[in-house]
């Protein structure tokens, strides 16, 4: 803003305080107090008009302040004052109210537009106080609950008490899979929540997502790969049973009387005999196999329950290392362990997450080939949400994209001598531990496996 508020009050300051000094020269001088009544009744006649302006200048803010503190951006400001400093001060004023009264409309409009994003978004939004009264609830969200309109989150009682347990409870980042029927239906609801400040009061937004289609295509795509890679294993066993016992069959069909016939076959020769019973054998071995095969298959679905306890990280790794030191030192393998805090501990079944930890180290001791620097590198540390991270890392050649999809598969192995059940038992055993194992690989470069509690 150009104008000077001082610009007004320096020329009637000046001219009040010369009216004052005459008044004392004549006082004084004690020359004539007629000069010294006028001048005295000058300053006051100045004193009267510098307040008055002042005044008019206060109240003209005080109002400009009162405007801006109750939200009322309608009021505007008289430019008819005789002052010229006043009438300027009053434009100035209403050209700020104008530019606020520009800024709002153009703040609504925002809010407005964003308001009509969420209300049609196609994902299910919910926002609500602490006492529960809800601000937002858009269309996918009705859609998704089947309701029509609701003002307080206990009105989704009648939805599903557990829904807004869930609700109530979820913190920040919090994330939750909840299986609801609403009507007919069976959806499988993904909840996610973040906690926010509006207008200083806390809030919490709620993100609402039925995936029970993306669910179903996965199971279906999951059972696909399961039956391909059972019907693989299954093929390989019982494909040479069948010929083998084709073949057998064929050589002792002759051999085979019926009542009234007589025996016209020739005795077995040796080598004939010893062909039978290496086929016997091989069917026998296949057999088991088999057996073997369906048995490893019941372990993934006997995994125990965990019983937690407290495991220092650092203790766990370095008894690893010394089960698998042998090992090691004859394939010359480089092992290193790096713990941050050193007091790292986890809460978890012990055994079952050495388990997991044996079967990571013994995947990385058998991925490499001929290179001659072999390393393996073992990390435990915090991630950026607290949350803690056995890393298993590797120098081997790597795992292809199209195998790196498939091996939690159970039974897929890119192994000669694998059961491919490791790492799916492994998967499930971090799932019992709230976890997650995951895997980073690139062909020629090595592969990292994770361990996140």
């Amino acid at each position: 803003m150009e104008f000077n508020w001082r610009s007004a009050v320096i020329p009637r300051v000046a001219f009040l305080a010369a009216s004052l000094f005459l008044s004392c020269v004549f006082i004084l001088n004690d020359t004539n107090w007629l000069y010294a009544v006028v001048f005295i009744g000058i300053s006051l006649v100045q004193i009267k008009l510098l307040v008055e302006y002042l005044d008019r200048t206060r109240t003209s803010m005080a109002s400009f302040f009162d405007s801006i503190q109750f939200d009322d951006l309608s009021y505007s400001f008289k430019t008819s004052s005789e002052d010229p400093d006043i009438r300027r001060l009053h434009q100035e004023l209403n050209q700020a109210m104008l530019r606020m009264r520009s800024a709002r409309r153009e703040k609504d409009s925002e809010f407005l537009f964003f308001k009509n994003i969420v209300m049609h978004v196609g994902i299910g939004l919910m926002v609500f106080r602490e006492d529960g009264t809800v601000e937002i609830f858009n269309s996918a969200a009705r859609k998704l609950l089947r309701v029509n309109r609701i003002t307080h989150l206990g009105d989704l009682n009648s939805v599903s008490e557990v829904l807004v347990n869930v609700f109530t409870r979820l913190k920040t980042g919090g994330r939750e899979l909840t299986r609801l029927k609403i009507g007919e239906e069976i959806v499988q609801l993904s909840i996610y929540a973040i906690e926010l400040t509006l207008r200083g009061e806390n809030v919490k937004l709620i993100s609402l997502q039925n995936i029970q289609n993306e669910l179903e295509e996965k199971e279906m795509e999951a059972w696909q790969n399961l039956v391909r890679v059972l019907t693989h294993e299954i093929m390989n066993s019982v494909t040479p049973i069948s010929s083998l016992a084709g073949v057998v069959e064929e050589e002792l069909k002759p051999y085979i009387i019926l009542e009234g016939e007589e025996n016209t076959a020739p005795p077995l020769s040796k080598d004939q005999l010893s062909d039978i019973h290496l086929s016997l054998q091989t069917i026998s071995k296949r057999s088991e196999g088999l057996i073997h095969f369906v048995k490893e298959f019941r372990s993934l679905t006997a995994i125990p329950k965990p019983r937690p306890s407290q495991i220092d990280v650092r203790t766990m790794l370095e008894e690893l290392t010394m089960l698998h030191r042998r090992e090691l030192s004859d394939r010359g393998i480089q092992l290193s362990i790096s713990v941050y805090p050193e007091d790292l501990t986890i809460t978890a079944d012990k055994n079952m997450i050495e388990q997991v930890a044996i079967n990571l180290l013994k995947n990385a001791i058998q991925s490499f080939e001929d290179q001659e620097q072999k390393t393996i590198a073992l990390r435990a540390y915090l991630n950026d949400k607290s949350r803690a991270v056995i890393a298993v890392k590797d120098n081997g050649t790597g795992i292809d994209p199209e195998a790196l999809e498939k091996i939690f598969i159970p039974f897929f192995t890119t192994k000669k001598t694998g059961s491919g059940i490791g790492l799916s038992l492994s998967r499930q055993i971090m799932r019992q531990h709230q976890g997650t194992l995951s895997v980073k690989s690139t062909v020629g470069q090595g592969t990292e496996f994770f361990m996140r509690f």
